[in-house]
């Protein structure tokens, strides 16, 4: 290739990953006069167009490239990145897949100080990148999960390789795994992490001192975790605790109400993780509590320079983080029980097991909550209706095939699936094929895209049907709430266990099952019972609201005598 136009696709490259689409158009211009037909030009200008929301125009361009030079990879890539930006997954996924192996069969035949070696490393990057979007949303997270080790193992710097790795430890936790393997994966990420953590040698180790209690998260806003948020910045103790909350992502008007108690709070957006940590570490935090994990966004890098002396995970994620400079994870006598040393072995974290819930259910700052339905919709239809909102990644085919097997004994009965999946139309085509391969009967399936009335729409459900291995959090709260029975399967690892501890304590205890044969049992024994399933739905919320899932006051005392707990320790022993 010319060196003067692999220098002007370089510095496009440059401009792409620093997001500067003018500077791209710029270099577009420069390769179309220096060589129209090969049309670089054209694909980069494209690819601009794409990045400003342009679609349309991106969409001209390619197909007149691909018209003039049908294997074009950059224009292929673009073609891609369309379809992938319009959810046209059936189309984008192949092309995306295709252009992934191309680059790196090319790749393996050059050296790596070869020019174009990097050039294709870009758009193998790139194509990478939208191909586990779009496998995700496809629920295909073990597809997306090789795709980001992939890009972990080629990122060009450790602040990359840990973004991906971290990325690809959740997408791990949609489908089974190994307690041993789960932890010598979570354990790698210490590996991939650049930071160097504070020591704290001068803290001072006052066992009954008023503790600064630190949140740090991206989610403070309409998000699954801020369901679970007011008892931490409403309910505390204020004469024991001081609140402070660290905010890394974007705001809404559910942040308003959560920062409007006697907290204090400090926005983090745009700071590295370095100044993040500092800021927090000037703050004086003696137990800083991450409720991201390994979520979007994370907020680990930071976390990782130890800002305060004790560090706890939990809330938002379900697994262990592998971060060193965490020293505890929250969790239950549920999830995880005292002498259930196995599942415990999957943390590098030391776990915290308190007594009932290690969340506490508080829907009312997030949103306006309808009234549940009291009658069971069995009652009016004649049929049984079952329904999963959960997203739809965390749907096995093994859950699919327990589904189907309910439904064959349930008369009549019908399954509606909500979720992003159904809001797309090659979403639904995906979702129909993998049904129809299990010889679902269609006409009983009803897919349903997303909505914002969602909670209303419980209104049309008998029973919900929860997931495993990778259970629903908010979702299983909100069926509960909205009257409607879920039924769960007890796994053997704490993100398996996460369902059965929010029944256990929401006080429906014979909803939790042991294993597939039972999972189908329970749910058919419910299903052929109206009474039963009337009886649920006029008594659930009310039951939901009196019970430790619900009880703020009850759960911020037993998570404040943890935080002393710990911090006692901390002070005799020094960790």
């Amino acid at each position: 290739m010319n060196h003067e136009k692999l220098n002007w696709l370089k510095l496009a490259d440059k401009f792409a990953v620093d997001g500067d689409p003018k500077g791209m158009r710029a270099c577009a211009k420069e390769l179309w006069q220096l060589d129209p037909s090969s049309m670089d030009g054209a694909a980069i200008m494209a690819e601009a167009a794409l990045y400003t929301g342009e679609t349309e125009e991106a969409q001209d361009l390619v197909e007149e490239i691909l018209k003039a030079r049908p294997r074009h990879l950059r224009g292929r890539l673009v073609q891609g990145g369309v379809w992938a930006h319009e959810f046209v997954l059936d189309k984008a996924i192949p092309c995306l897949k295709n252009l992934v192996a191309e680059c790196s069969q090319k790749q393996a035949a050059l050296e790596p100080e070869d020019d174009y070696y990097g050039a294709l490393g870009y758009i193998m990057t790139k194509a990478r990148g939208w191909l586990t979007d779009a496998l995700y949303l496809a629920a295909d997270p073990e597809g997306a999960g090789k795709e980001l080790l992939a890009l972990a193992k080629t990122a060009e710097t450790k602040e990359e390789q840990a973004d991906y790795y971290s990325k690809y430890l959740f997408m791990r936790n949609y489908r089974e795994q190994g307690i041993r393997e789960s932890y010598l994966a979570a354990k790698k990420y210490a590996e991939v992490q650049e930071a160097v953590p504070y020591q704290h040698a001068e803290a001072a180790r006052l066992p009954e001192k008023k503790l600064r209690i630190g949140y740090i998260s991206p989610d403070f806003r309409q998000h699954a975790v801020s369901y679970f948020l007011a008892p931490l910045l409403k309910k505390f103790d204020g004469s024991k605790f001081m609140v402070y909350c660290y905010s890394t992502g974007r705001t809404d008007n559910v942040t308003k109400r959560l920062r409007s108690g006697p907290i204090s709070w400090r926005d983090l957006r745009g700071r590295s993780p370095r100044t993040a940590a500092r800021l927090i570490a000037e703050d004086g935090i003696d137990i800083l509590v991450d409720l991201s994990g390994h979520t979007q966004n994370s907020t680990l890098p930071i976390t990782a320079h130890r800002p305060a002396p004790v560090q706890i995970a939990g809330i938002g994620y379900t697994h262990s983080t592998g971060v060193p400079a965490i020293d505890y994870f929250l969790s239950d006598e549920t999830c995880l029980p005292t002498g259930d040393d196995g599942a415990a072995s999957g943390f590098t974290e030391k776990i915290i097991r308190l007594p009932h819930s290690h969340l506490c259910y508080a829907p009312g700052f997030v949103r306006e909550l309808p009234e549940a339905g009291s009658e069971a919709p069995v009652l009016r239809n004649g049929y049984v209706t079952f329904g999963s909102f959960n997203n739809f990644a965390k749907v096995t085919d093994e859950m699919l095939l327990l589904w189907r097997g309910i439904l064959d004994q349930v008369r009549n009965s019908k399954l509606v699936i909500k979720g992003k999946i159904c809001s797309i139309p090659s979403g639904q085509q995906i979702l129909r094929q993998r049904l129809q391969k299990l010889n679902f009967e269609l006409a009983r399936v009803e897919l349903r895209p997303y909505s914002p009335d969602y909670l209303e729409q419980y209104r049309d459900i008998d029973i919900a049907l929860d997931t495993a291995p990778y259970n629903g959090g908010a979702t299983t709260c909100e069926a509960l709430f909205m009257g409607v029975p879920v039924i769960t399967m007890r796994g053997r690892s704490h993100g398996s266990r996460f369902g059965a501890s929010l029944l256990v304590n929401a006080g429906v205890e014979e909803l939790v099952v042991e294993n597939d044969i039972n999972y189908v049992r329970r749910a058919v024994q419910i299903g052929n019972s109206p009474q039963l399933i009337g009886a649920y739905h006029s008594g659930l919320r009310a039951n939901v609201l009196k019970s430790p899932l619900m009880d703020a006051q009850g759960y911020m005392q037993e998570l404040e005598a943890a935080y002393r707990a710990v911090w006692r320790k901390f002070c005799e022993t020094g960790g």
